[in-house]
């Protein structure tokens, strides 16, 4: 069973994110466990894991399993688009030595209560008696997974375990705390409320970064963010997300806006609405942006992981995870590692730029 700190790890890639880092997975897994981590989450949203063909999620899999080197546990994800690819994924996760399974609901088609039944089913068969993690993440894969699902799955799966749970709102979590059964908390944010009204723990994108920073979370000890503030500064946080939003808003704007009628302060409303703010939440202020698309001022204090790192007093360094996604290359241990990072800036803020803990 899995327990505690999991970071949802990167994936090493290398060639321009075209092929699996072999080299990459140890320097990665050094530094997961140097920061008392619990674990890993292979191949999840952060880990780029539905972006990678089936052999390269294998291989990558294994490589996790080895790197970690019983220091920590493993979670494979083996969530895919078929029933079948997961269920191939599942298996395979649990003869390479992983610890436990989690899959997500396919994402493009939305399956409804019955198929999702039969998917996850199936995902847990091919794994047991390895423990199985539901993983819901509506934003992703399009749709929740209603929690009479999981109550009939374990009916089915016996070795449904528990569920992470990414989702990220009180009400959409709350929904998922179900006696006997583990959740993990995907949502930085949630960790503490969580944690006290029964959650076993947290498997977060933001612990790839800042693995010392999460597990105290986890853990309700205290941390001091002094050193990490020192890494960063707040000058350089400052330019970071400066540039980062007033290049995003003035590309966007032009690419989106052109389409519209009316005045520019009305296209940029409907820009605003229909395509910034969705996105990026309370990251930024529709007052802070011009009419012609570009950003008037900033307020770092607002972003995905603005929340978390507020209660420490270092909000700008949650800004700075939002704000830059232009990074592809992160030195982890002296290794160089690339990412795809093929996706938009609100999938970017579940990505951890590493150059600022490692450049």
């Amino acid at each position: 069973m899995l327990k505690g700190a999991l970071a949802a790890s990167v994936t090493p890639l290398t060639k321009g994110g075209a092929a699996v880092d072999e080299d990459g997975f140890g320097p990665v897994a050094d530094f997961l466990a140097a920061g008392g981590l619990d674990g890993l989450l292979a191949l999840g949203t952060n880990g780029e894991g539905i972006l990678l063909s089936v052999g390269e999620r294998k291989r990558a899999a294994e490589l996790f399993v080895e790197a970690a080197a019983g220091r920590m546990q493993v979670a494979v994800h083996a969530g895919a688009q078929s029933t079948a690819d997961t269920a191939a994924l599942a298996a395979h996760a649990a003869g390479a030595g992983a610890d436990a399974v989690a899959v997500i609901a396919p994402p493009y088609f939305a399956l409804d209560e019955a198929s999702q039944l039969e998917h996850f089913a199936a995902a847990a068969a091919a794994c047991a008696p390895l423990p199985f993690y539901v993983y819901e993440f509506a934003i992703t894969s399009g749709y929740a997974v209603p929690p009479a699902v999981v109550a009939r799955l374990r009916e089915r799966a016996g070795n449904l375990a528990g569920m992470k749970v990414s989702d990220r709102t009180w009400e959409q979590l709350e929904g998922y705390l179900i006696d006997g059964l583990d959740v993990f908390v995907g949502f930085e944010g949630l960790i503490a409320p969580a944690m006290a009204a029964g959650a076993v723990g947290a498997v977060s994108a933001l612990a790839s970064a800042f693995p010392e920073v999460v597990t105290a979370a986890v853990r309700g000890e205290d941390v001091d963010p002094g050193s990490l503030r020192a890494e960063i500064g707040k000058d350089k946080a400052d330019r970071i997300v400066g540039d980062a939003l007033r290049k995003w808003a003035h590309d966007l704007y032009h690419r989106i806006g052109e389409g519209k009628a009316g005045t520019p302060r009305q296209k940029w409303d409907a820009v605003w609405a229909e395509d910034m703010r969705p996105r990026i939440g309370d990251a930024v202020d529709r007052d802070m942006l011009k009419d012609d698309g570009t950003v008037r001022e900033y307020n770092v204090t607002r972003c995905q992981y603005a929340e978390f790192f507020r209660g420490l007093g270092e909000p700008e360094l949650g800004a700075i995870l939002l704000c830059d996604s232009d990074f592809h290359i992160a030195e982890i241990g002296g290794a160089n590692v690339e990412f795809k990072r093929t996706q938009t800036i609100m999938q970017g803020a579940a990505y951890c730029d590493f150059r600022y803990r490692f450049k």
